[in-house]
């Protein structure tokens, strides 16, 4: 990928999250306590130990909800703002403008994470050290379901704006609220293998295994790199070969 590729990625993402941010400034607080509305309830219901985990599930709710809403709503709202129509007149590489869709919402969720994150450091769940591999985990788990976002995207551009914003919050909720996330996957009992086909719960997975929430054998850390990687990679290709970026 070369660096103009980058470089327009960013101002794309710029021009799509900036705006917003201006006028609705209190965008960057409301992410953060849809995230945090799950807590509550562990936190009167589990104590201690479950708002740990619900403070897991906060932070990889944050990206991957936006990742996965705000790759499908994009061509809805590109209806109406035309941005995408400007951009492909320009000699802009799709790439660019597919990240800077995937990145704009990422950019207005940072404080959010960054929130979860100190909190997390503070009640000595997550150390320094750990970030180490949390961090890739998380960007991780927004470009798997950005890009499962756009796939569905792809095949529904004719879809109504209304009929995409419905997909995009039942899906949201299905990959992030109703998996392993919040909880620990052991809760499902001999059910828990289904925690490896989401996408979500494998990040929940390695968070809470290099934190040292719950335990975190090799194979399943292999295995959960592995399932992230394989649906980025395999979603943004199907995404690439049948999306018409000149003619859409």
């Amino acid at each position: 990928m070369n660096l103009k590729i980058i470089r327009d990625a960013l101002i794309i993402g710029k021009m799509k999250a900036f705006p917003d941010l201006k006028r609705q400034p209190l965008l960057l607080i409301v992410i953060g306590i849809l995230s945090a509305i799950p807590l509550f309830f562990f936190a009167v219901s589990g104590g201690g130990e479950m708002l740990s985990h619900g403070l897991v599930g906060a932070m990889v709710s944050t990206v991957g909800f936006i990742g996965v809403n705000s790759s499908i709503q994009d061509i809805g709202q590109d209806r109406y703002v035309k941005i995408r129509e400007m951009i492909v007149a320009t000699p802009v590489h799709p790439a660019s403008y597919i990240i800077g869709v995937a990145l704009a919402p990422l950019l207005l969720s940072l404080p959010g994470i960054a929130f979860f994150i100190l909190v997390a450091m503070g009640m000595g769940i997550l150390n320094a050290g750990a970030l180490i591999w949390i961090a890739p985990a998380l960007l991780l788990c927004w470009s798997s379901l950005s890009a499962i976002g756009f796939i569905i995207s792809t095949y529904l551009y004719k879809s109504s704006p209304y009929t995409l914003n419905n997909i995009a919050n039942i899906l949201g909720i299905g990959l992030v609220f109703i998996p392993p996330v919040y909880y620990p996957a052991e809760m499902l009992g001999s059910l828990s293998w289904i925690s490896y086909l989401i996408p979500t719960s494998n990040v929940a997975a390695l968070v809470r295994g290099y934190s040292g929430l719950s335990g975190l054998s090799l194979e399943s850390a292999v295995i959960s790199w592995l399932i992230l990687g394989t649906t980025t990679i395999v979603f943004t290709a199907i995404t690439a070969l049948k999306a018409k970026w000149r003619e859409t």
